[in-house]
Formats: structure tokens, sequence, C-alpha cells
């Protein structure tokens, strides 16, 4: 079977600005001529094998990240935004998709930004949202997703903090439990550590220099809370840093971003990465065994194996998604090629929202999307509870993924007929863009398919997709 070419312009081109080297000397380098290297970078030539191994002795780069990155969960992303009835006359083909995904990535996010843009201003206007007629008013990202889409182009891993974070973990005793280690640094910087059975989970008073931790909070949380107040106070710069590197449009957004990548530290540091992906393979991904290695929850096990993406030492590439019971997606991660809806529920075939029916227990699925792509997902209801009988208990879901070429590192995977096509179930990402013509759970048509409406024939969908 033929391997596919390698066509990677934008990235070619992102390098050598990165390097501020002229064509002329970026092609010289690498031992190709100003005219070939011009044609690759504007993809009308893929990369030689020859040009992909001056790439990586020249310029030490981790020649993974010429086929991934982000032009596939640009085309998701895009895909679901031209499926607006804005669109319904004009929307491209798949193919024009995929060409301004791999060769003007920065267009398409700024048509992204646009319809979001437009989406909010839609909606304020049909819920006569209160801005509506306010003065002056200026059309704004939302700060929450705008926060989501930094850590969804990042793909989950931020090299930076991932590192300070393992260093910091390495700093102590090698048998030391985290939490000592996080209360030993607090310490050095004059904060002392209390324990109270009401309040917040984790309150910092800057004037006392106390840090408050509710002791109703399991021993994780306790630890995870402990390593975020590290975060904030011995890595504030490195923070602050990233930030500003991202270039959030409101202080709303920056505040949110500072808390993500506080939690971003928390969890690497509990889970530091070299350590963590060795007994990941050596346990061969098993949630539970790494939890209890590692004193942290099932669902910052699975969250942090979302994101062990380090060049030159990256895992298996997992999607993490996390939904409540009404089916909404509140968090959403994929190192893979499969992404989520931006907009509504996520796809009601995925076994994630049957875990609420099975508390306690893993399931198992084998899972097939519209693009051909198969995956092995599992799935798990988690519960936060308050602590006493009349606190609220926070109930969700977690699903871990990953394409099917990795299924033997995984535990889960034994038993399971991974051969058989049949085994797997058709799964998709959201019904407005899903291209299944026949799916018995189909809530809304696709917006960009013509349907047929028969009255005097019912099928499994009151009318048939073209």
């Amino acid at each position: 079977m033929p391997k596919q070419k390698l066509y990677a312009g934008a990235k070619l081109r992102e390098l050598r600005g990165r390097l501020e080297l002229t064509q002329k000397s970026f092609a010289e380098k690498l031992g190709v001529s100003l005219p070939y290297l011009n044609q690759m970078e504007n993809n009308n030539r893929p990369i030689s094998a020859a040009v992909v191994l001056s790439l990586a002795q020249e310029f030490g780069l981790d020649v993974t990240e010429l086929s991934t990155g982000d032009a596939e969960r640009i085309v998701v992303d895009m895909r679901e935004a031209l499926a607006d009835p804005v669109f319904a006359e004009s929307a491209p083909p798949l193919a024009d998709l995929r060409l301004v995904a791999s060769n003007a990535p920065a267009l398409a996010r700024a048509f992204l930004s646009l319809h979001q843009a437009y989406r909010q201003t839609h909606e304020r206007l049909a819920s006569l949202d209160e801005a509506l007629g306010r003065e002056g008013s200026t059309v704004q990202p939302s700060p929450w997703e705008e926060v989501r889409d930094f850590f969804h182009y990042c793909d989950n891993y931020l090299d930076a903090i991932d590192r300070a974070a393992e260093r910091f973990a390495n700093s102590g005793p090698p048998d030391a439990d985290m939490r000592e280690t996080a209360v030993s640094q607090l310490s050095k910087l004059g904060i002392s550590v209390r324990f109270q059975k009401a309040g917040s989970v984790r309150s910092f008073d800057p004037d006392s220099r106390t840090l408050t931790l509710s002791d109703r909070s399991p021993a994780e949380t306790q630890r995870f809370q402990l390593l975020h107040q590290v975060a904030l106070l011995s890595h504030n710069e490195l923070l602050e840093a990233t930030l500003d590197l991202a270039r959030f449009q409101t202080d709303e957004a920056r505040a949110i971003a500072k808390i993500g990548l506080a939690n971003y530290f928390a969890g690497a540091a509990l889970m530091p990465y070299a350590r963590f992906l060795a007994a990941a393979q050596d346990h061969r991904h098993d949630l539970e065994v790494l939890a209890d290695v590692f004193g942290a929850s099932m669902e910052q096990v699975a969250h942090r194996l979302s994101t062990m993406q380090r060049p030159g030492a990256k895992g298996v590439p997992f999607f993490f998604v996390r939904v409540d019971q009404a089916g909404t997606i509140t968090k959403r991660h994929s190192a893979t090629r499969l992404q989520f809806a931006r907009f509504g529920g996520a796809c009601p075939l995925w076994n994630v929202h049957q875990a609420f029916e099975q508390p306690e227990r893993f399931l198992r699925q084998l899972a097939e999307t519209p693009d051909g792509v198969r995956y092995l997902c599992l799935s798990r209801a988690v519960s936060k509870p308050g602590g006493s009988f009349h606190a609220p208990v926070q109930r969700y879901a977690i699903q871990l993924g990953c394409e099917i070429r990795h299924a033997e590192s995984l535990v889960y995977a034994d038993g399971m007929d991974i051969g058989r096509r049949t085994a797997f179930e058709p799964i998709g990402i959201s019904c407005r863009i899903c291209e299944r013509r026949d799916c018995h759970q189909r809530a809304v048509p696709p917006l960009e398919r013509p349907l047929s409406v028969d009255p005097d024939t019912r099928g499994v969908l009151p009318y048939r997709i073209g």
C-alpha cells in the first residue's frame, strides 16, 4: 500500500519564521533548491524524506509535528460553523476546507472568530439579552469559550509549565507525598496551611498569609489545591508570561485562563511527565492503578493522559471529555483526530451517557466516526460529594479514548474483538454536522444536506437525507 504524501507547507513557513531565515538560507540548510522549497511551502510538492531528515538533523525538529497540529480540528470547527443556515447556499466542499486549514490557518481562525461573534450577537438578540440596545457595546467572544479554544489549539499541552511542574515535583525526596512537598514549599514562602470543616474548597488570605482548605475534601483534591496555590505563588511570572503570549481579549478570559494554567501546573506536578508516562506504559494505562500510584482521582488521571504530547516523548494520543447529566460537554480536550461539538450536546450514541446508569463501573465501547476512524472509548460516572447531608453532589461522566491502533497499549482492550468491523458502533460529533443518513438517534437534520419529506412513507426518520 503506497505511503501517504506529506504536505506541510504551513509548518515549514512557521519554522522558517521562528528561525528568522530567508527562503534562500533555509533552502541551503535543507540542501534543496530555492524553487523546490517555494513549492513545498505552498503545498505544490510534498516534503521529501531527505528534507524530513534534514529538518531533524539540522534543526532538531520532532518530525511527527509535520503530520499533526491544528489542521484537522480547524476543518471540524469550520465544517460546524459552515453548517449554520446563513451559509446554506455557499458552503464550500470539504476539499476546500482542508486546503484552507493547511495553507492559511490564520485566515481560518479569523473566520471562526468572526462566526463566533456573529453567533453570540444572534443569540443575544434572540434571547433579548440585557445587552440589546446598549449604546456603544461591542461583541466580544465568550471568555469561557476563548479559554477553551486556547487549550484546544495548544493540544492541551503547555511545555514550559509542564516542565516547571516536573522540576518542582522532582525537587523533593523521591518517595515524598506531594501534599508534604507542597506544604513545605508554601511554608518556605511564609504561608501557613490550615483545614476547617466549613467554607470553600480552597481559600487564600494574602494579608494573613494563610491558606485554608476544607477537611471534607478528598485527599486527592487537597493535594491538587495545595499544588494550585504553589503555582500561583511560586510560578506566577511563568503563568503571566504564558498569558501575555496568549493575548486574551478580555480581563475575564485572562483570569479564567490563569486558573486553568494553575490547574495544569497542579496536575503536572501531581503526575510529573516522565514518571507518569513510564507508569502509564508499564500499567497499560489502567486508571485505577495510576490513581493509586500518584494519589490522584480517576478524572485527574484521565485528564492528565490527554496532555501527554511532549515533543520527542509523546504518549498515546487520547481525547478526554466530561459531560453532565443533560449531555452538555463541560470539559473537552483532544490530542486525536476526534473533535467535539462547540455548540450543543454530545452524540447520544457515545456510551459516556450510559455511565450514569451504571455508576462505579467502567464501560467500554468500540466506535467509528463518519470519517472512518475507529476508537476505543472508556467511560465512567464520577461524583463529587459536598461533604455533608445537605451539600449538593456534582455528578458527571468522563470518557477517555484513543484510536484503535493504540488499543494494545490499553488494558481495557483485553477481550474485545477489535478485528471485527461490525463490533464498532457508528457515532458522530453532533447531529447538525453528522453525515449519517440512517441514525435512529438523530435529533435534528444535518444543516448542510437537502431533505426529502414524503407524508405517505415513514422510515427511521420522518424525512430522508439527500
